[in-house]
């Protein structure tokens, strides 16, 4: 039972801007020299698109803009704008045919327009990334060739005023627009062998993860599966009444039912079918799902049914609990990006 994939993905970002704006307000708090890139716009074949962001420091970086090949040069230009505190333009253009056939190309056929900005430029930024970190609202970020950015989360706006040379390609675009939409969010019900390798999986790909885990002797395995977090990634619960779990908003994006337990399977799905959480994964064979449907009212059913995936995961093959975490990633991913399922 599978319901058709969202109308529209949740996050239409590349990569995972929540580990780049972190490693943004730590570079910060230790004073280190960085700089943060971001991709205002893209042209043909190119490793990144607009939004992209990167953080590039004395620490070396986090996030890429190329397969690795572009970064020290990319530094280099990062560096020099921290040391000018000031803007600087970079132009990333790899459709030379002449580097092509000399065997100096990078395969990558298009074009990046990025700006660097030096962290030291940014005070106050933390009022505007840690809500968006927990989640809270839509990041924007509006940015003029003059140096000016405005930032708004929410309710929180900033405005920076930079220092900025021209900029060193020719384009009437002269202001770009971006936003990072909040990241997603799952809840794993239950603290099984699965959830180990699933909650690093989900943290890498952007997801913001809880683990829920009702049974005392299996709550020591918690620590293990999420342990504490900064500002977002994987936290960890102990939530014991299904019933009332999913009276108050704000709901998750999707939740993991995999307690192998069936009659907490069985609470946690009849208080599912009363929310509109559009994505409920269940975990185990099709013949346990119709077992857990017949101690469900018809209602409970039908609300189920249309956002149901079970089993839980992608048909990849390979059994245990690795194989099965990059099965549900996979199929969460998918989801998540509005992209055919594998049969």
């Amino acid at each position: 039972m599978s319901a058709g994939l969202a109308s529209t993905p949740l996050d239409a970002e590349d990569g995972n801007p929540g580990l780049v704006f972190e490693a943004t307000l730590d570079a910060l708090r230790e004073g280190r020299r960085a700089a943060l890139a971001v991709v205002l716009e893209t042209e043909g074949s190119t490793y990144t698109r607009a939004g992209t962001v990167v953080l590039f420091s004395d620490h070396g970086h986090v996030g890429w803009l190329s397969g690795g090949c572009l970064e020290p040069e990319i530094e280099r230009r990062a560096m020099q704008a921290v040391d000018e505190n000031s803007l600087a333009w970079m132009e990333i253009d790899t459709r030379d045919d002449d580097a092509l056939f000399a065997g100096n190309a990078v395969g990558c056929r298009g074009r990046q327009r990025v700006v660097l900005i030096p962290l030291t430029s940014l005070a106050g930024i933390d009022s505007v990334l840690d809500p968006w970190l927990r989640g809270e609202e839509t990041l924007e970020l509006t940015l003029h060739g003059t140096g000016v950015l405005q930032w708004r989360c929410g309710d929180m706006g900033l405005s920076h005023d930079i220092a900025s040379p021209p900029v060193d390609w020719e384009a009437p675009r002269r202001e770009w627009q971006l936003q990072w939409r909040r990241a997603p969010s799952v809840v794993v019900l239950g603290a099984g062998p699965e959830a180990a390798p699933l909650v690093p999986l989900l943290m890498g790909l952007g997801w913001r993860v809880e683990v829920r885990e009702p049974r005392p002797r299996w709550q020591g395995r918690l620590a293990a599966v999420a342990p504490p977090d900064q500002r977002s990634g994987a936290t960890a619960g102990s939530s014991t009444d299904c019933s009332t779990r999913w009276t108050n908003g704000p709901f998750p994006d999707a939740v993991l039912v995999m307690h192998h337990n069936f009659e907490l399977d069985r609470e946690a799905l009849d208080a599912l079918a009363a929310t509109s959480i559009p994505f409920i994964g269940l975990l185990g064979p099709g013949r346990r799902r119709d077992d857990l449907f017949k101690l469900l009212s018809p209602q409970a059913r039908a609300a189920l049914s249309p956002r149901l995936r079970s089993p839980i995961g992608l048909g990849l093959g390979g059994r245990g609990p690795e194989a099965i975490a990059l099965s549900i990633a996979a199929q969460l991913q998918a989801w998540r990006h509005g992209v055919p399922e594998v049969p």
